[in-house]
């Protein structure tokens, strides 16, 4: 069963990638999805077991891989509850998009490689979590890497979207980096890179030293933290996260599956799935402490301001994963895998909701041409609603009542304050990144599906209307920056959506101008998508609705969690546990009250005052530019890294390259045989004389040497 699981997405993805247009588009998609239903449904019976306390681990060896002196890598697929959590999570979620990519990519040209892509993303990041050694999983850790690049850059002749592939595989290179000297370390340390040997020797390295960078240091802590540089990548922390973003120029169904649910939660289940070893060191566990609570800020405050619905969701992620990791770095690594099912569910819910109002909005996807949209697209609202009330937390502490995000990230904030020391002041940036969280989230429903239509101010609905009439673009347009301020936080005098100013009717007889602008919608309407992209919306809603409750008993209860983990390698605290349920009831409600505060920020600024946006702009430019421009961590990398690397390669270029070896390389060769062709062209003047005058010459010079003394 296991091997259908991890190698069915795999033997589909080389039918539909080989066979490609040879066996068409219907075909290839009927391969690839089918794979992953059939692994989907398979995933559900080797977790359902575990979840009813009836599962146990097993490692199912496929062949020796490697074998080198005292290095012997088995291929081998592992099972346990960690395993069998993470199978349904990606499982369940690459069915899902396959499903909604029939619709999304109905149009395009290359589905059968998109589809392929797809599937050979699912297969390793199935490998990942059913690896049974540290190679293998690093087998799966650069699989994902290279199929995300494909998928990021999958339309090729988009140079954003090129820019975005690019910029996402180095930045994981750096993190990966990390990780490969990690595993060299633990090599060397334990002298294997068997997961289940090492995590049973780690305890005996505890307080043991090694020399790194010309220092001595505490061992597990150096090993610890050289893995965690490899989770930073992966999972977009703070410092190693400017690929994600970038990364939602790939297809909208790209976005769901890679930087929701599977790929970004890599290294918070390779964390989880080594949390022996970060025990060891209070160090690294810190360090993961702080990092995470960071990024769940930072990541939170840059959501606020952006205008890209895509965007938007894509900082939500980030910061999810912050919360994830601190989680773990408090020794709350149930509460963090909590939170990683539960936010697979709704965020790739949310993902796939912005796919289909994109998809209604002919590709645009400025929140700030929207508005008014839940009557034209209801089955989108309910499902993003639902998505929306997941995300916030909505749920009455102490109470059975919540959505999925209630229960985990109410557990994972109640483990911090519980915890004490670094965890204490993660709980409250936690909780404030909480209230960001809310106030971004409502505010993209409020953009989004209230107010009034605003969609003629797109350029996009504009030539799709045109175009419907049968007629070019209209360039008569210019700024509205009135309405740009009010619903965007734009700038003033910068980034304003404009808005046509013509009136009338055009020659076909539509109306343009003063009574298009009447209702704002420039007679364009949105239309629901199509069912085989709402069906996942529908399926997503009911794990974003019910998975916190039918869930939190396995994942975070003291007795229940006790039993469901023990059949992994995860490092389950029940000291922990039972102390965050005893956690004073100020601690349980803070998230509620946050939670409402920005909700009823976000109604006051974007339905009841929609002048509030334009006067915070207007009275905080600077650090309105601030984050809207991300922290200038971008600008910065420019600075530091990109400019310094262009520079050094056009010095190796032009210096090195072309000035020294080409010059007296090829080039130089060439140039000396080109001059001796000119003298020798010199002689060859076609005169007989000339001729003879040589061979004289040439004849002397042999009588001359042959007479001369020996």
């Amino acid at each position: 069963m296991i091997s259908i699981i991890v190698f069915g997405p795999l033997l589909a993805a080389l039918i539909a990638g080989l066979g490609n247009r040879v066996i068409g588009n219907v075909p290839a998609k009927i391969v690839t999805t089918g794979a992953l239903f059939l692994s989907c449904a398979l995933s559900w019976a080797v977790f359902l077991p575990f979840l009813s306390g009836h599962g146990s681990q097993f490692v199912e060896p496929m062949f020796t891989w490697v074998r080198s002196g005292t290095l012997d890598v088995s291929w081998a697929l592992r099972v346990d509850t960690l395993t069998a959590t993470m199978l349904v999570v990606i499982t369940s979620v690459s069915a899902l998009v396959h499903l909604y990519s029939w619709g999304y990519m109905d149009e395009d040209p290359d589905q059968p490689r998109f589809f392929a892509y797809l599937s050979l993303f699912t297969f390793a990041m199935l490998m990942l979590v059913t690896a049974n050694n540290l190679l293998q999983m690093f087998f799966g850790w650069e699989g994902v890497g290279l199929a995300s690049y494909l998928l990021i850059g999958f339309w090729f002749r988009k140079p954003s979207a090129c820019a975005a592939a690019i910029k996402a595989f180095v930045v994981n290179r750096v993190g990966d980096l990390g990780f490969m000297m990690g595993i060299f370390g633990i090599y060397l340390v334990f002298d294997t890179i068997d997961i289940p040997e090492i995590l049973a020797a780690a305890p005996a390295m505890a307080g043991s030293t090694i020399g790194f960078l010309g220092m001595r240091l505490d061992t597990m802590t150096v090993l610890c933290l050289l893995l965690f540089v490899g989770a930073m990548g992966k999972s977009a922390q703070l410092g190693l996260h400017t690929w994600l973003p970038d990364a939602m120029e790939g297809p909208t169904p790209v976005s769901a599956l890679i930087h929701a649910a599977t790929m970004v939660t890599a290294g918070v289940f390779m964390v989880c799935r080594l949390s022996p070893l970060f025990e060891t060191s209070h160090v690294a566990m810190s360090v993961v402490t702080i990092v995470g609570a960071a990024t769940c800020i930072f990541a939170a405050t840059i959501g606020t301001v952006q205008n890209d619905i895509k965007r938007v969701i894509a900082y939500s992620t980030c910061s999810q994963l912050g919360y994830m990791f601190f989680a773990a770095g408090v020794g709350a690594y149930s509460a963090a895998m909590f939170h990683l099912l539960t936010h697979a569910f709704f965020k790739a819910l949310l993902f796939l909701g912005a796919g289909s109002v994109i998809h209604a909005m002919h590709h645009e996807q400025d929140m700030r041409y929207y508005g008014g949209l839940r009557k034209s697209i209801p089955i989108t609202f309910w499902t993003m609603l639902l998505g929306t009330l997941a995300i916030t937390g909505v749920g009455i502490p102490g109470t059975i009542f919540g959505f999925a995000g209630f229960f985990s990230k109410d557990a994972i904030l109640e483990s911090a304050y519980a915890a004490g020391g670094h965890g204490t002041g993660a709980f409250f940036v936690g909780v404030f990144a909480a209230l960001l969280t809310s106030f971004y989230s409502w505010r993209l429903m409020f953009l989004t599906f209230w107010g009034k239509p605003r969609w003629i101010q797109s350029e996009h609905i504009q030539h799709a209307v045109h175009d419907a009439h049968g007629h070019g673009h209209d360039d008569h347009a210019h700024e509205d920056h009135a309405h740009a301020q009010a619903y965007g936080h734009a700038k003033p005098d910068a980034d304003n959506p404009p808005a046509q100013e013509d009136a009338g009717h055009d020659p076909h007889g539509h109306e343009t101008g003063v009574h298009a602008l009447a209702d704002g919608t420039g007679g364009y309407h949105p239309h629901e998508s199509p069912l085989v992209m709402l069906i996942p919306l529908i399926v997503l809603s009911v794990g974003a609705v019910f998975g916190g409750f039918a869930f939190h008993h396995a994942f975070f209860d003291a007795e229940g969690g006790a039993h469901f983990w023990a059949a992994s390698t995860l490092f389950f605290n029940e000291h922990l546990v039972h102390a965050a349920h005893e956690v004073p009831k100020w601690v349980k409600w803070s998230p509620f009250t946050v939670m409402v505060t920005g909700l009823a920020i976000a109604w006051l600024a974007y339905i009841r005052h929609t002048d509030w946006p334009a006067r915070f702009t207007a009275q905080f430019g600077l650090l309105y530019d601030f984050l809207l421009n991300k922290w200038y961590i971008d600008e910065l990398y420019d600075l530091l890294f990109v400019r310094p690397a262009f520079w050094l390669g056009r010095i190796f270029w032009k210096g090195g390259d072309q000035g020294v070896i080409d010059r007296f390389g090829p080039n130089g060769a060439a140039a000396v045989v080109v001059a001796g062709g000119r003298v020798t062209r010199a002689l060859q003047s076609g005169y007989l004389y000339s001729y003879a005058l040589v061979m004289l010459i040439g004849l002397a010079a042999a009588v001359t040497w042959a007479i001369m003394p020996k």
